[in-house]
């Protein structure tokens, strides 16, 4: 990598890391959509916030490795682990008719998702299209901003 690159270049895997995340009034939904593309998550590392893990763990015998709940810093988690390159999709049913107690945390991991280019679906259409995607069965190369570059311009803007 290169300092003056705007961009880098990454790979998600052909076996991706997914973050399952869903509001309460859509855990149903959110198990209900597991299920039916079980043979798919199978092929993949799942992970997801507190209750919604649990209950998809308990439902459809996917391996579910559960962080805290959302409200108690759930979504920060995933969103770290975007950071650390250890997410490569997500999928978050979110409720947007129900204001919800953590929506800043729910606003920071929307956002760490799109600074890292990373798949997100916040509805059942959008899931279904991007796991059905051919996508999910081989790697796939995309560019994220430099930060070491935009961090170094923004230190001598500050000397």
């Amino acid at each position: 990598m290169e300092l003056q690159d705007d961009f880098i270049p990454m790979t998600i895997g052909r076996q991706k890391n997914i973050a399952l995340i869903a509001h309460d009034s859509k855990k149903a939904e959110i198990i209900d959509w597991c299920e039916q593309h079980k043979e798919i998550l199978k092929k993949h590392f799942l992970c997801g916030t507190g209750t919604t893990a649990r209950m998809i763990t308990e439902k459809t015998n996917l391996p579910v490795r559960a962080y805290n709940s959302g409200p108690l810093g759930g979504d920060q988690q995933i969103g770290a682990k975007i950071v650390e390159g250890r997410i490569d999709f997500v999928v978050f049913f979110s409720d947007p008719l129900t204001a919800q107690p953590h929506d800043p945390d729910v606003k920071a991991l929307l956002r760490i998702a799109q600074v890292y280019d990373i798949p997100i679906a916040n509805n059942r259409a959008t899931a279904d299209f991007l796991i059905t995607s051919k996508f999910m069965e081989e790697e796939y190369d995309h560019k994220v901003i430099n930060f070491s570059k935009s961090i170094a311009m923004r230190a001598r803007t500050l000397e």
